[in-house]
């Protein structure tokens, strides 16, 4: 759950920069880093004034000692972590990190007691939960013919939930909805929910800043080792698939960035776009790439685009997913 290409130093950076350039929320997890990224945007939030920043963390991953990530006791001890990690008596959105809670939902009626009591007393606002995605981790690990409807699946919990907040990974590689499924953001706005979106950028691949005759080189413990799409032959895919936005938009990074945070940007009324950094000059070019928004027509053609694009790594997906995760 980490980068190896992030630096503490540019993270604080990249943090106040965005602060000063206007960015409210700070979305982050326990197990990002197993608690740094916490500990990093608390040395930040202690700085500026707590009403001026709205903070977001995620419970449902980090499992520690505890028989389970969901089991209550240990739910309570991850948030008052988080809440010490981020130098707050209080977040503004407490998400349930996934959709695991054991063998026949064991632990899914304590853990939303528990995300009940955290709000009662005050020690959250909201509650939030996962949207549906395509790259579930069954997606590797069960055949098939065997895996659940995920869609179903999200109904149900939504439904036990009631949450504030969704948590959906969307950019312009996101297919519609499978025929006979209501698109994601139709159904928050009809419960009344907002969504989070995040992977805008698709980890950086939708930029064109990764050249496929010289892939990146991760350390031990990035999380993109996993990844299929940062292999050379799903790189070269993506930057042929990219060349019609360079022809219409502009070749640079700066340009495709646009592109694709104003194409999630534009998508909803009731969605903000969480956008990931390593350095502070990303942060920078995010918010400068902002401002100019596309046209219904441009909006068209980035679809259609990315739609190809996107049907040429599924189809070619499956010899990628021979040796690693498929993309998140």
């Amino acid at each position: 759950m980490g980068w190896s290409t992030a630096h503490d130093a540019a993270s604080r950076q990249g943090l106040e920069t965005a602060y000063s350039l206007g960015a409210k929320l700070f979305d982050t997890a326990d197990v990002y880093g197993h608690g740094r990224s916490e500990r990093l945007i608390g040395q930040f939030v202690a700085t500026v004034p707590r009403a001026s920043v709205v903070l977001s963390s995620k419970v449902g991953y980090f499992t520690g000692t505890a028989a389970h990530a969901y089991d209550p006791t240990h739910m309570r001890h991850q948030l008052e972590t988080t809440l010490e990690n981020l130098r707050t008596d209080h977040l503004d959105i407490y998400f349930l990190h996934n959709a695991a809670f054991g063998d026949d939902d064991r632990y899914l009626d304590a853990a939303l007691d528990m995300m009940r009591t955290f709000q009662s007393a005050g020690m959250i606002k909201t509650i939030g939960m996962r949207g549906p995605h395509r790259f579930a981790t069954e997606r590797i690990n069960i055949p098939k013919g065997q895996r659940t409807d995920k869609h179903t699946r999200f109904r149900y919990l939504f439904e036990h939930v009631r949450p504030q907040y969704l948590a959906v990974r969307y950019n312009a590689l996101t297919p519609p909805p499978p025929a006979g499924e209501q698109d994601i953001f139709d159904f928050a706005a009809q419960h009344g929910a907002s969504i989070l979106i995040n992977k805008p950028l698709s980890q950086g691949l939708l930029t064109g800043k990764y050249d496929p005759t010289r892939p990146p080189a991760f350390e031990d413990g990035d999380h993109r080792l996993r990844k299929a799409w940062f292999t050379p032959q799903a790189l070269e895919i993506i930057d042929e698939g990219l060349r019609p936005l360079r022809e219409r938009f502009g070749s640079s990074t700066a340009d495709l960035t646009r592109v694709a945070l104003h194409y999630c940007l534009q998508r909803a009324d009731n969605a903000a776009v969480l956008v990931g950094f390593t350095r502070p000059e990303q942060v920078a070019q995010n918010f400068t790439a902002i401002g100019n928004p596309l046209s219904a027509e441009d909006i068209d053609f980035v679809r259609e685009t990315a739609g190809h694009l996107q049907q040429r790594l599924d189809a070619a997906g499956e010899v990628f997913l021979d040796e690693r995760h498929p993309p998140q």
